[in-house]
C-alpha cells in the first residue's frame, strides 16, 4: 500500500541514543500523558513496518488516553488514509483540528488532499485555502496545495458542464473474473489486444500478466485467447501497443538489470520489446535497443500509423530525487536505427506524472493521462493535436464523466474515431478490472480517418510478397507511411486520413515497382476503406511500368515538385540493375493537334530522361521517345479514360 501523505517530521522519530535525546521528543508532543505517549511510540513502530492493524489500536489507545493529542489523531488519520478508510480519516484529522492542543497547518493540506481524492471538490477547495492562508514554508508543499486547488475549481466547473457518458462492457468473451486492462486495437477494429492477470502456474498466490486477443466475427468478438508463445511467458508481459495493420507488437517488459528470462535481456527495470508477425505466427521477442531503452524505466508504447514514430514513457529520479514519467517520442530511420528520444513539450509534459500515451491511427491526435495539469484529481485523460506546422496544441482535459476523482488510464480510440475503450474496476463488471468502450464527444474525435487494404502479389505466378511500400501526401510531399506486406499472405492494412490525395509506391527486390496515386475525398471512411491488390513484375526485357506520380501541369512539360519521389525511386531501381536499359515514353490524350501532342509527349519523356542523368544515371542506359496519342490505353470520351491516356511510362530494352 502506498503512503499519501508525508509524515510529518516532528510526528515519528528515528531511534536516537541518550536521554537527553529522549527528553527532547517527549518534550516535543503535545500530551503530558505517559501512558498515551507509550501507545504513540508503540503504534509508530507499527506504523513504520507497515502493521496497520497494530498501528491503528496504539494510536486509538493513545486518544483514548489524551483526546487532545494533535500528533496521535493526525497520524492515526494517515493510517487510516494508507488503508483507503477515507472517511475515517478525516474524522481523525477533524478531530486534531478541533480536540488538539498544537496546531498544524499541514492538517488543513491532508484533508484537502483526501477530500480532492473523494470528490468533495467544495470541502477540498476550502482547505487548500485555508492552508495556503497560514503562510506555509515548504514551497513544494504549496506547489503542491496550488495545484490541487486548480484541480478543485476546474471540478466544480467541469461537473457543471457534464459530457456525454455512457460506458458499456465488452462482455464475457473479453472480459473475466480477473483483471482486463492496457487494450490496443488494429485500424480496422477487427482485432484487440490486451493485458490479463492470472494466477501464476509456478509460483501459488502469486499473480502474472499475460496477453489475449480477441477478433471481431459478424460484429461479435470471440472468446478471447492467450497470444502464446513466443510472447507471453511466465514472466510478466504488458501495456502492448500494435501496428496499425497488427503485423508488430511493441510491449514492456520489467526485471532487473540484465537477463528477464527466457532469453531476454534488459538495460534496466523495465524495456520495451518488439515482435514481428509472420502469417500467423510471432517472431521471437527482440529488446528494441538504446536509445531507446536506458537504466531508466520504458513502458507504454503507441505506434504511429507511419510505421516510423513510436511514443512511450521513460520514468526516472529527477536530480531531488522525486519519480517523475514524461513522454518521449522516436523516429526509426532510413538505416533502421531509432532516433534518440525527444520529450514531448513541457506544455504536454508537466511537473507531475504523465502515461498511458495514445496516438490515434490520424497520426495527429494524442491521448494520455496526467496528474500534472488541472483535472478533476488523480490521473486525468486529455488530449493534444499535431497542428500543420509540426508543433503540438496545448492538452484539453476530455471532461467529466469520463474523468472524475479517481485515475483514469490505458484510453485507445478505434480507427474510426468513435469509440473510446478503457478500463475500470466499476459496478456490474465480471472481474476487478474489466475492459469497456464508450462513445466519444464529437469534439474530442480523431480527424476522420480511412485505411487501405489490400494483398501483394507476384504478377507472373501469383504467390505473395512481402514488399516494401510508401504512401506520400500529394499536397504536402511527406511521406505518411512506410512499412511492408505480411511475408507470407501479402497482406497489408494502413490507415490514413481521410480527404488527402495520396501516391502509392511498392517495390520489392528483384521486381519492377508499382505506383498508383488515388483520391481519398469523398466517400471513403473507416467503414468503407480503400481495397487495392498490387500486381508486382518480376524484372525482364519488355515489361512496362507507367509512372503514374510523375505530374506536369496541363500542356506544359516542365516536372512538378510531387514528380520528384517517383523519379527518384525509378533512379534507385536503375543504381540496383546495373546493366537494366530502359525507355522512357510520353503519352496524350487525343485533344489537341497531332503534331502538337507529339511534341509535348516527347518533352515530356525528354523531362524525365534529363532527371535521370542529374540523378547520376549514365545516359547510354537511358533513351526517349513520344507517342503522342497513338497508343491510348482507355477511351477518349471521358475525363477519365482522358487522364489515364496522358501518361509517362518506362519499358525494360535491356538487362
Amino acid at each position: 500500500m502506498k503512503r499519501i501523505f508525508f509524515l510529518l517530521g516532528i510526528l515519528i522519530f528515528v531511534e536516537t541514543e541518550g536521554l537527553q535525546a529522549q527528553h527532547n521528543q517527549r518534550r516535543m508532543l503535545s500530551t503530558s500523558s505517559e501512558k498515551a505517549e507509550k501507545a504513540y511510540y508503540r503504534g509508530s513502530d507499527c506504523y513504520n513496518v507497515k502493521d496497520y492493524k497494530c498501528a491503528e489500536e496504539e494510536f486509538r489507545k493513545a486518544v483514548k488516553v489524551d483526546e487532545r493529542f494533535s500528533e496521535a489523531w493526525i497520524v492515526l488519520g494517515e493510517v487510516l488514509a494508507d488503508q483507503e478508510r477515507y472517511s475515517e480519516s478525516l474524522e481523525a484529522f477533524a478531530n486534531a483540528l478541533k480536540r488538539g492542543r498544537s496546531f498544524y497547518p499541514e492538517v488543513l493540506y491532508f484533508m484537502g488532499t483526501l477530500e480532492l481524492k473523494m470528490g468533495a471538490y467544495e470541502n477540498a477547495k476550502n482547505h487548500f485555502n485555508d492552508f495556503l492562508a497560514t503562510k506555509p514554508t515548504s514551497p513544494r508543499r504549496v506547489a503542491l496545495a496550488q495545484r490541487q486547488l486548480a484541480d478543485c475549481e476546474f471540478a466544480i466547473e467541469a461537473i457543471k458542464n457534464p459530457v456525454p457518458f455512457n460506458p458499456q462492457n465488452l462482455g464475457s468473451s473479453i472480459n473475466s473474473e480477473y483483471s482486463e486492462y492496457f487494450p490496443c486495437l488494429t485500424v480496422d477494429d477487427q482485432m484487440i489486444l490486451f493485458t490479463r492477470r492470472i494466477p501464476s502456474k509456478e509460483i501459488p498466490g502469486r499473480e502474472q500478466e499475460d496477453f489475449y486477443f480477441s477478433k471481431k466475427e459478424d460484429g461479435q468478438w470471440t472468446a478471447a485467447q492467450p497470444i502464446g508463445p513466443p510472447i507471453n511467458t511466465r514472466y510478466n508481459e504488458g501495456a502492448p501497443t500494435l501496428s496499425p495493420d497488427g503485423n508488430y507488437l511493441i510491449f514492456t517488459a520489467c526485471a532487473s538489470q540484465g537477463d528477464y528470462g527466457d532469453g531476454r535481456e534488459g538495460y534496466g527495470s523495465c524495456d520495451l520489446f518488439i515482435s514481428h508477425k509472420i502469417g500467423n505466427a510471432w517472431s521471437e521477442p527482440q529488446n528494441i535497443g538504446f536509445p531507446i531503452n536506458t537504466a531508466k524505466w520504458e513502458t507504454q508504447p503507441s505506434f504511429s500509423s507511419d510505421g516510423r514514430t513510436l511514443y512511450f514513457i521513460r520514468g526516472f529520479s529527477d536530480s531531488r530525487g522525486y519519480y517523475n514519467q514524461d513522454i518521449y517520442m522516436t523516429q526509426l530511420q532510413d538505416d533502421g536505427t531509432w532516433s534518440e528520444p525527444t520529450k514531448l513539450p513541457d506544455y504536454i509534459n508537466s511537473l507531475g506524472n504523465e502515461e498511458s500515451v495514445f496516438i490515434h491511427p490520424d497520426g495527429q491526435t494524442l491521448y494520455f493521462s496526467s496528474d500534472g495539469w488541472p483535472g478533476m484529481g488523480g490521473k486525468d485523460i486529455y488530449l493534444c493535436r499535431r497542428q500543420a506546422d509540426g508543433t503540438w496544441s496545448k492538452p484539453v482535459n476530455l471532461g467529466y464523466p469520463i474523468n472524475t476523482a479517481n485515475d483514469e488510464n490505458s484510453l485507445v480510440v478505434s480507427g474510426d474515431g468513435r469509440y473510446g475503450f478503457f478500463a475500470s474496476d466499476r459496478e456490474g463488471g465480471y472481474g476487478r478490472l474489466d475492459l469497456y468502450y464508450f462513445e466519444i464527444p464529437e469534439s474530442m474525435r480523431p480527424k476522420p480517418l480511412t485505411y487501405l487494404k489490400g494483398t501483394v502479389y507476384d504478377a507472373s505466378d501469383g504467390h505473395k510478397l512481402g514488399a516494401r511500400f510508401e504512401l506520400v501526401d500529394l499536397a504536402t510531399g511527406l511521406t505518411i507511411v512506410s512499412s511492408t506486406s505480411d511475408p507470407v499472405d501479402g497482406t497489408f492494412l494502413v490507415a490514413l486520413p481521410a480527404g488527402s490525395r495520396y501516391a502509392l509506391s511498392v517495390s520489392h527486390t528483384g521486381y519492377l515497382f508499382y505506383s498508383d496515386h488515388f483520391d481519398l475525398q469523398g466517400s471513403y471512411t473507416a467503414l468503407n476503406p480503400f481495397l487495392k491488390d498490387v500486381p508486382l513484375h518480376p524484372v525482364s526485357i519488355g515489361q512496362e511500368v507507367i509512372l503514374k506520380n510523375v505530374f506536369f501541369d496541363t500542356d506544359s512539360y516542365q516536372l512538378l515538385p510531387q514528380s520528384k519521389t517517383e523519379l527518384d525511386r525509378l533512379a534507385h531501381l536503375l543504381i540496383e540493375n546495373p546493366r537494366m536499359c530502359i525507355e522512357i515514353a510520353g503519352h496524350t490524350d487525343s485533344q489537341g493537334g497531332d503534331s502538337h501532342n507529339l511534341e509535348l509527349s516527347l518533352n515530356r519523356a525528354r523531362a524525365v530522361y534529363q532527371y535521370l542523368i542529374t540523378q547520376g544515371i549514365d545516359p547510354s542506359r537511358l533513351s526517349y521517345i513520344g507517342y503522342g496519342k497513338s497508343h491510348p490505353i482507355d477511351t477518349n470520351d471521358t475525363p477519365e479514360g482522358r487522364a489515364n491516356n496522358r501518361r509517362t511510362e518506362f519499358k525494360v530494352t535491356q538487362m
